[in-house]
């Protein structure tokens, strides 16, 4: 399947744009899971989760905001993995 073509505005538009990585927001929900003591089967089949929910909710949308993805993959993540969706949506805040 050929990768959409959909630009990710960055946070506050300061930085330039980047092609949405499919592979990059998959990393960042497994480090989650993983984060939250997940075993790696888990952690594997809710980031592959989140991403295939992702990427339906971009296909009409040749660009996002950086808030947009992190959002939608959030919300997705609760519904099958509370705490390593509460850890995603608040990785700045947490030290």
């Amino acid at each position: 399947m050929p990768k959409p073509l959909i630009d990710v505005v960055k946070r506050g538009g300061a930085r330039s744009t980047e092609r949405f990585d499919r592979e990059k927001l998959h990393a960042s929900v497994l480090a989650a899971c993983l984060s939250v003591r997940s075993p790696q089967g888990m952690a594997e089949t809710a980031a592959t989760s989140v991403c295939n929910v992702v990427l339906g909710w971009c296909e009409s949308r040749p660009e996002i905001t950086s808030d947009d993805l992190r959002r939608v993959a959030s919300r997705h993540l609760e519904l099958i993995h509370p705490e390593a969706a509460y850890l995603y949506k608040h990785h700045r805040l947490v030290l």
